[in-house]
Formats: structure tokens, sequence, C-alpha cells
């Protein structure tokens, strides 16, 4: 082994999640609607095979040598028809490392509110509607939060005696906490509400 080599292959990548077999990203897009800031969201189509139906915000996975960026401004214009240049994005925003071995990171962005109605041009394969909600009323209403047990189940076979723990072995649990912001009728949950409720708490930082 070349140490050399190996300085200069770790100088020149850029660490990601250990195991990660996918990376997605969302554009989490505040739009300055009747004088206030709104966030935008859409509801999936219920056509598609993965979470049909469900609130969520634009995005998806990111492709080989795409930023979180390209690929959140990308998705955007899939799904939404709001081009790059009608959106100035702020940052990003707490990225996720999920259970299930993937990386999702959200990047906020401020979409012109020009591109909305009658502009906008929701994509019928992947979006079924959109709304807005408030930033005033995520900040001020607390999410009904609920948390399930992740228990490990290693598989009949699972090496103990060669790894030399006994079958009873005490695996660590873990949690499992689960947002979910009420908004006429729907339910803003999952990583969608993790990603609101992680921009709220960074809003309320910032005063």
């Amino acid at each position: 082994m070349n140490l050399a080599n190996l300085e200069q292959t770790l100088k020149a990548r850029t660490p990601g999640l250990m195991d990660s077999r996918r990376a997605y990203a969302v554009l989490v897009p505040l739009v300055e609607h009747r004088g206030e800031l709104h966030l935008l969201y859409e509801v999936r189509a219920r056509t598609m095979r993965r979470q049909p139906g469900e609130v969520c915000f634009p995005g998806g996975r990111m492709e080989e040598g795409e930023t979180a960026e390209e690929c959140a401004l990308r998705e955007t214009w899939e799904e939404l028809g709001i081009p790059s240049e009608q959106i100035r994005l702020l940052g990003r925003l707490d990225f996720i490392a999920h259970r299930a071995s993937f990386l999702m990171q959200p990047v906020l962005g401020v979409v012109d509110s020009g591109a909305l109605t009658p502009h906008l041009r929701p994509n019928p394969a992947e979006v079924e509607e959109y709304f807005l909600v408030p930033l005033s009323h995520l900040l001020e209403t607390e999410p009904v939060e609920y948390t399930y047990e992740l228990i490990p189940a290693p598989a009949e076979n699972f090496p103990y005696e060669l790894i030399g723990i006994p079958r009873d072995y005490r695996w660590q649990h873990g949690w499992e906490n689960v947002p979910v912001y009420p908004w006429q009728g729907r339910a803003i949950w999952g990583l969608t509400g993790r990603i609101t409720r992680n921009l709220v708490r960074i809003c309320r930082a910032s005063g």
C-alpha cells in the first residue's frame, strides 16, 4: 500500500454516509404568498409505486456526480415545472442518515411567487397536487410526535460462535421518532415531517 497515494485519495474525496447504497436530495421550497412566507408541499400521485398519496417535498435520487443542489433543482423542474432561475438557494439543512442505508440531503430555497398558479405545471405522473402552509403556523404549532422501538432481530444463522458472543447477547435497541403536522385534512409526517421540524428549529434559533 502506497501511503502517499492513499493520502491523495482521501484529500480528493468527500466523506459520505458509510455503507450507504444511495443518496437523495429534496428542495424545501419557501414561497412568499399574500405577504408572508409559506412552505410548498406536494402530494405524490396515487399511481406511484412508493408512498402514493403521501405529502413530500420535490426531490429524488442523486445522479452520479450530481450535487444535492443540482439534484434538488432538477427534480423540482421535473415534478413541478419550476425552472432553476426562479429559485434562490439559501443553503443546506441537516441531512438524514436513514436506517435503510441512504442519505437524505434537504436544500432550502426561495421560489419566485410568479412561478406558482397559473404557471406551475405539476407532472401528473408524480404529483397529484400541491399546497402551501404558512411558515408562521409551523413556527407556532408543535407537531404530534410518536416514538416506536427498533428491535434487532438477527437471523438464526448469525455467527454468534465465530464472533464469540452468546445467543442471548443484549443487542442495543433503537428508537424512531415520527413528527406529524396536521394541516387541513392532510398529514405532513415521516421524513418530510422531520425536515419540516428541523427547519422550524433553525428558524427559531435564527430569530
